[in-house]
């Protein structure tokens, strides 16, 4: 298991324990002060910052590693995620007491384009989601907060991951799973911090493989994928695609345009943390 599974997992995939969508969890005062303030204090701030770090990066190739931690530390307290695939998708929102829709925050910071491939959910009837602040987005508190039925929201975010989207699932002030948001990696500030060898996201629980009797060598795999983990070797007849495990991050979209069905995902196997 990952260190989140290990620390907030009670012996489970951290993002699968409902102990984490918990009552008792939103109802925290820091919490609450955190959510209404995260769309100007997290994601505004973050977006100017990553612009500045952007900048940095290019100029020296990398980030100091002091700073890369320190980001990496607070993330890990705050707001923290990890890629998911559509059958983990399927079956926490599948189970969720309440699902909302909302304008992704990334976009509108970077963009002013409203977008809505965020969704909250939760195994409770609290509605943690009342914090948020949405006159960020120049709405009205009860406007930009659309109450989906779980089947609805499933079949949109199918929609979305054949778009290119990457699913990912994200806390609020950890543990708290507060949203799954549905991505390009270009749009989501996460993401775009992979870039800058600053990780603010686990890989998923799932890992890409390849069946070398299917592939066909033609590289529709690598070009789908976002993380720049598929290569290919030679063989005799010809290429097969090879996956690196810790470059993937599996998110299925290699699977989705494989047209020999050459790919599938299976578990990843994690290290235990230093500390056992």
């Amino acid at each position: 298991m990952c260190e989140f599974c290990t620390k907030h997992g009670d012996g489970q995939v951290w993002f699968k324990n409902a102990a984490n969508y918990g009552r008792d969890l939103a109802a925290d005062l820091r919490r609450r002060g955190y959510i209404k303030d995260f769309f100007t204090s997290t994601i505004e701030e973050g977006v100017a910052s990553l612009g500045r770090l952007e900048s940095l990066y290019r100029r020296k190739g990398r980030l100091p590693a002091r700073l890369t931690r320190a980001m990496e530390e607070r993330a890990k307290e705050e707001h923290f995620g990890q890629v998911v695939t559509i059958e983990d998708i399927r079956t926490l929102v599948g189970k969720a007491a309440t699902v909302v829709r909302l304008p992704c925050a990334c976009r509108w910071a970077a963009l002013k384009a409203e977008n809505r491939c965020c969704y909250s959910v939760s195994y409770t009837p609290d509605a943690w989601y009342e914090d948020l602040d949405m006159g960020y987005f120049g709405m009205a508190q009860d406007e930009g907060l659309e109450r989906l039925s779980p089947a609805a929201a499933i079949g949109q975010m199918e929609a979305l991951e054949k778009e290119g989207a990457i699913h990912t699932i994200w806390t609020m002030m950890t543990p708290f799973i507060g949203a799954i948001c549905n991505c390009r990696p270009a749009d989501c500030l996460g993401l775009r911090t992979l870039a800058l060898d600053v990780e603010l996201m686990f890989r998923g629980e799932q890992l890409a493989v390849v069946d070398e009797q299917r592939c066909n060598g033609c590289g529709a795999c690598a070009e789908a994928c976002s993380f720049q983990a598929i290569g290919s070797r030679p063989t005799a007849d010809g290429h097969r695609a090879v996956i690196s495990p810790l470059q993937c991050y599996g998110c299925g979209l290699c699977r989705n345009a494989c047209p020999t069905d050459a790919l599938s995902m299976t578990e990843r196997r994690h290290s235990p943390p230093a500390s056992l």
